[in-house]
């Protein structure tokens, strides 16, 4: 079930960009990310109260409020960089260099979180980089 979670996200993710750089067209790019950003509250939070999980906020912990907090300003961080990058660059280069941190992502899973290395994850993550920088050069 996860992998097709992970495509639904990559398709959604793929559409945010196309639907971001033409939305974003004569206004402030930090006022995109705004008005995204008070969407996806939305959507989010009327996910949890439909599903009726907002009781699970007395399980949290101050381990989780830490790395759940964290983990927002680097969302926010990446969105408002993302933005200002779609916003001047073109959406065609922004895209692939937006998503090597994919690549980015691997290496912090086998260095933080002491996930196995195995040869597919090194010629994957190759050959994204590959891909990556065949795009900037």
């Amino acid at each position: 079930m996860w992998i097709l979670f992970a495509f639904l996200s990559a398709v959604f993710a793929a559409l945010t960009s196309i639907l971001a750089k033409i939305g974003i067209e004569n206004i402030n790019s930090n006022l995109a990310v705004a008005i995204r950003t008070v969407v996806v509250l939305l959507l989010a939070w009327g996910i949890v109260f439909i599903t009726g999980k907002q009781q699970d906020l007395v399980h949290l912990d101050r381990k989780n409020i830490i790395f759940l907090v964290l983990s927002g300003i680097a969302t926010g961080l990446s969105w408002l960089c993302y933005y200002r990058a779609l916003q001047i660059g073109e959406a065609s280069k922004v895209i692939p260099i937006d998503k090597f941190s994919v690549v980015i992502g691997m290496v912090l899973a086998f260095i933080v979180l002491k996930e196995a290395v195995t040869i597919k994850t090194i010629i994957g993550g190759v050959l994204i980089t590959a891909g990556t920088f065949a795009l900037i050069l």
